[in-house]
């Protein structure tokens, strides 16, 4: 059987839950402000809906293309070569994931571990990270 290398060389970004478990304290630390139940509901809502996604996605790199897979089914392809630059904005914060297409901008809170991303992008697409010079 001859294999892919597209494929051989990939690897799943593991997950990392600090984000939502960040958001969800805020979310009810906003109670003792005596604003009202409705923006806590709202944001914990949002909270818990990234915690359930940060569960169920995953991002397989390969040496072409950055895959979305959710609940191990594949979703969306990002192949290399339509991106035009990438940057991790806050990466130990948690913050959010950068890239830009050719088509469109994409922005993504970091639901993955954003070292194992970072050394990953940098292998495969380093010319394209957005440096601070």
């Amino acid at each position: 059987m001859i294999k892919n290398s597209a494929t051989e060389n990939s690897e799943i970004i593991s997950p990392y839950y600090q984000l939502p478990i960040i958001l969800i304290f805020l979310s009810f630390m906003l109670l003792f402000l005596n604003i009202g139940i409705w923006p806590t509901v709202l944001s914990a809502s949002f909270s818990f809906f990234l915690l359930l996604q940060a569960f169920t996605l995953r991002l397989k790199i390969t040496n072409n293309e950055l895959i979305v897979l959710q609940l191990g089914k594949e979703i969306r392809r990002f192949p290399f070569s339509n991106w035009i630059s990438w940057k991790l904005f806050f990466p130990n914060i948690p913050g959010i994931f950068y890239f830009r297409e050719k088509e469109s901008p994409h922005l993504l809170p970091i639901l993955f571990n954003p070292t194992q991303l970072k050394s990953q992008l940098l292998d495969k697409v380093k010319d394209l990270e957005i440096t601070n010079k």
